[in-house]
């Protein structure tokens, strides 16, 4: 009896907190008609109509309301009391939805997954590599990695490192022209931009060096992309230069099938950081991925993989 009434109060609370059933759903990872049940049930049994249904969606009427504010830090308090006894005695299990940008998530994440499979067998990771941030809770995901960009409202993070863009060019596009002394010079080259895939305008990037200095970059784009791996690829390809996360560029720096122009200068885009819902409500295998992860960074020094300065560079989008 407790359970169910745990079960119809969390369908109650997600579907306020959603303005929606199906919403809620997917974060339940229920039907959309369970949850309706359980919320009919709950009306049932405290005798008052808590939701006002209509074709647009779910109104809280002003008994639903009082009783919203009564129960929701209740019923957080309990499940994240549950979730710590789950996840201390006994193995995280289930679907971990997952979103991620696709670069990053096949260089650094996949990797990572025999090990963290071995340490927990019960948990399917089901990923979503995009570079667009997606809506946790509207989206029935557990976790997303992303960086570039304001943390949504109602999420936790955790720093896996810092994003570092830099100037490069394939040796056969730079074979006859002159290297730019700043990043101004940068406009004397033939580009290729990236543009925001959250607002579509040109991203703008000030770049910074050792000393503190920051100067515009100055990009004539011949191209203009959406995605981190495009612009990677069309850089490879010599239509351009660019400017790439070190992450996407090192392998080709490495290869010499890309060269670093402006070494002195990079741009600071902020934190990649895996976040997540209240740490109070996380289940399980949510808790067991982003532990895993953040240990699996700082211990075999990922981080480094994008040396953090100790100022911060600009871009806007």
């Amino acid at each position: 009896m407790l359970m169910e009434t745990l079960a119809n109060l969390e369908s109650f609370v997600r579907s306020a907190e959603s303005g929606s059933f199906s919403l809620a759903a997917r974060r339940l990872t229920l039907t959309p008609a369970a949850v309706s049940r359980n919320v009919a049930q709950l009306e049932r049994n405290l005798g008052v109509r808590l939701f006002q249904r209509s074709t647009r969606g779910l109104t809280l009427t002003e008994a639903g309301d009082r009783f919203l504010q009564s129960v929701r830090s209740g019923l957080d308090s309990i499940q994240g009391a549950i979730a710590d006894i789950t996840l201390n005695a006994g193995q995280p299990a289930g679907i971990l939805r997952l979103n991620a940008p696709a670069g990053f998530g096949v260089q650094f994440l996949l990797p990572l997954m025999p090990a963290f499979l071995e340490r927990y067998p019960g948990v399917t990771p089901d990923w979503y590599l995009d570079n667009r941030p997606l809506d946790l809770i509207s989206g029935g995901f557990d976790a997303a990695i992303g960086g570039g960009f304001d943390l949504p409202d109602g999420m936790v993070a955790r720093e896996l490192g810092r994003i570092h863009l830099i100037a490069v060019a394939s040796p056969a596009f730079m074979r006859g022209r002159s290297r730019p002394e700043d990043p101004a010079g940068l406009a004397q080259l033939p580009c290729v931009a990236m543009r925001s895939p959250l607002s579509s305008r040109l991203r703008t990037w000030v770049m910074r060096n050792a000393t503190g200095a920051e100067m515009t970059a100055v990009e004539k784009a011949v191209m203009i992309v959406n995605d981190p791996d495009a612009l990677c690829s069309a850089t490879l390809m010599g239509i351009g230069v660019a400017l790439v996360a070190l992450p996407l560029a090192a392998p080709h720096l490495e290869s010499g099938a890309l060269e670093r122009l402006l070494p002195e200068w990079h741009v600071d885009v902020g934190p990649m950081s895996v976040y997540f819902t209240s740490q109070k409500l996380l289940p399980a295998k949510t808790r067991a991925f982003v532990d895993f992860i953040t240990d699996a960074f700082r211990t075999q020094k990922l981080t480094q993989v994008v040396p953090v300065p100790h100022t911060t560079g600009k871009g806007t989008l």
